[in-house]
C-alpha cells in the first residue's frame, strides 16, 4: 500500500512523495548521471521501490542502495561494456533513465562554437540515442527470471525541448531532439511489439549541477531570477512541483512493471 514518506534530498531540502512499497522489487534500472540532481533522486526513488539501481555516471556519489559504476554515455564502447555488465551481474534490464547531460554555455545562435555545440549534442542528444538503443538490446534479453521482451525507457528531455528559447542554441536544440527522438523510439517498439515503453520528461528549471556555470557568472540568485523569466514555470527544490515530477517518474517506470505497451506520446510531470 502507498503511503506518505518524507525524504531528505541532498542539501537538506525534503520531498514528500508515495513510499513505493514493492512496486518495482526485481526490476533492474539503470541511470545516467545518477550521481546528483534529478539522477540522484530518481535513483533513490526506484531503490526505494525494490528496484536494483546501477548508477552510470563519469563522477562518483555519495554512497547510497545503488551499485556504481563508471560510464561516458557519449561512448557507444561504454554502452557495450556497461550493458555486458548488467546482464552478467543481474541477468536482467527493465528501466533505464537516460538522464545524464550538460548545460554547454549560454552561447546563442552566433557565438556558438562548433566545439562547442558537439559537446553538448555528443552528451545529451546521442547520449540518450545510445542509451535507447542499448536498452532496447537489454530489455529484449529473456531468462529464467524474465519471461517476456519488456522495459521503460524515460529520457530527460527539458521544457526547452518544448518552448525553445533564444539561447542557450546547442543545449535547446540537443532536448528537442530528445523529444523527437523518444517519439521515434516509442512507435519503433509499439511497431516491433516489444513491450518497451518510452517516454520522456520536461523539467523546468531545476537547481541542480547543471546551472553551475551560471551560477558561477551572475551570481545563485540573480541566475535563479533569469531562468524564472525565461521559463516562468521553473520549479526550484523547495516547491511542491518538484516533488510531483518524481511522482511523474515514478507513474512512468512503475508501467514496466505492470506490461503496458509503448506510448508514443512524451510524458511531460504536472508543475
Amino acid at each position: 500500500v502507498s503511503q506518505p514518506l518524507r525524504s531528505k534530498w541532498p542539501g537538506g531540502v525534503f520531498l514528500w512523495h508515495e513510499r513505493m512499497s514493492g512496486e518495482l522489487s526485481g526490476q533492474v534500472a539503470i541511470v545516467t548521471g545518477g550521481a546528483s540532481g534529478i539522477g540522484e533522486a530518481a535513483s533513490l526513488l526506484m531503490a526505494e521501490a525494490g528496484a536494483t539501481v546501477i548508477v552510470a555516471d563519469v563522477q562518483e556519489g555519495k554512497p547510497g542502495p545503488a551499485r556504481f559504476v563508471q560510464h561516458d554515455v557519449a561512448s557507444e564502447a561504454a554502452w557495450k561494456a556497461l550493458l555486458a555488465d548488467t546482464l552478467a551481474r543481474e541477468g536482467r534490464l527493465d528501466i533505464v533513465v537516460n538522464n545524464a547531460g550538460i548545460s554547454g554555455g549560454p552561447g546563442n545562435i552566433e557565438n556558438t562554437t562548433v566545439e562547442a555545440w558537439r559537446k553538448v549534442d555528443a552528451i545529451n542528444s546521442e547520449g540518450v540515442f545510445l542509451g535507447c538503443k542499448y536498452a532496447i538490446e537489454g530489455m529484449k534479453k529473456t531468462g529464467p527470471n524474465k519471461a517476456a521482451s519488456k522495459g521503460s525507457i524515460v529520457n530527460i528531455s527539458s521544457v526547452a525541448g518544448l518552448i525553445g528559447s533564444a539561447g542557450p542554441v546547442a543545449y535547446t536544440a540537443s532536448k528537442g531532439a530528445v523529444r523527437l527522438l523518444t517519439k521515434s523510439v516509442a512507435l519503433y517498439c509499439a511497431e516491433k511489439k516489444y513491450g518497451i515503453r518510452c517516454n520522456s520528461v520536461h523539467p523546468g528549471g531545476v537547481d541542480t549541477a547543471i546551472f553551475k556555470p551560471l551560477w558561477q557568472m551572475v551570481g545563485h540568485e540573480q541566475g535563479k531570477a533569469f531562468i524564472g523569466s525565461v521559463i516562468p514555470s521553473a520549479a526550484w527544490p523547495n516547491r511542491p512541483s518538484w516533488a510531483m515530477s518524481f511522482s511523474g517518474l515514478r507513474r512512468i517506470d512503475r508501467a514496466s512493471s505492470q506490461g503496458r505497451k509503448s506510448s508514443p506520446t512524451a510524458a511531460s510531470p504536472p508543475d
